[in-house]
């Protein structure tokens, strides 16, 4: 009976936590992480920022730090006060909201000659996608439909077995 209810549980927190899984970890720099002479304005540009994305900078915190800016102060590569750096070398930041969001490097002159600064656009959570052909919609709201209608049947079945 026990292993009836976790199996329950667990089918019906696949259904509503599915979302939550289409969060994206974006690893600032790829490979190469936050580091100086890396193109960010590259980086940012092959990669799709949504709402609920977070960004993960990982560098040497000896060397570097990350600042939220505005435009102006990413332009000029001006920095808010030190206290304002974040600085543990694996540092996320969630995206929260839709709009441009700007991040540079406030140590010595990476942000102005080694490149280390790089803004993106966000979108909202669910984009429009384009739309497809009236029958290959109709297929995905019943594949939709058909994978809701399984899991809860596999649910129910596993209650009354």
């Amino acid at each position: 009976m026990a292993s009836s209810r976790v199996a329950l549980i667990l089918a019906i927190s696949m259904v509503l936590f599915s979302s939550v899984a289409l969060a994206t970890d974006h690893i600032v720099g790829g490979d190469k992480g936050w580091t100086v002479d890396l193109n960010y304005t590259q980086w940012a540009s092959e990669t799709v920022f949504r709402v609920g994305d977070n960004l993960v900078f990982n560098y040497d915190p000896s060397r570097h730090n990350v600042f939220k800016v505005n435009g102006t102060l990413f332009q000029s590569c001006t920095f808010p006060a030190a206290n304002e750096a974040l600085s543990t070398g694996k540092d996320i930041i969630q995206l929260k909201t839709e709009g441009r969001k700007w991040y540079v490097c406030g140590i010595a002159d990476h942000c102005s000659t080694r490149q280390m600064k790089f803004a993106i656009t966000v979108l909202l959570e669910a984009a429009p996608a384009p739309s497809p052909p009236p029958s290959s919609m109709a297929h995905s709201v019943v594949s939709s439909m058909f994978g809701v209608v399984m899991a809860t049947m596999v649910a129910i079945g596993v209650i009354f077995a």
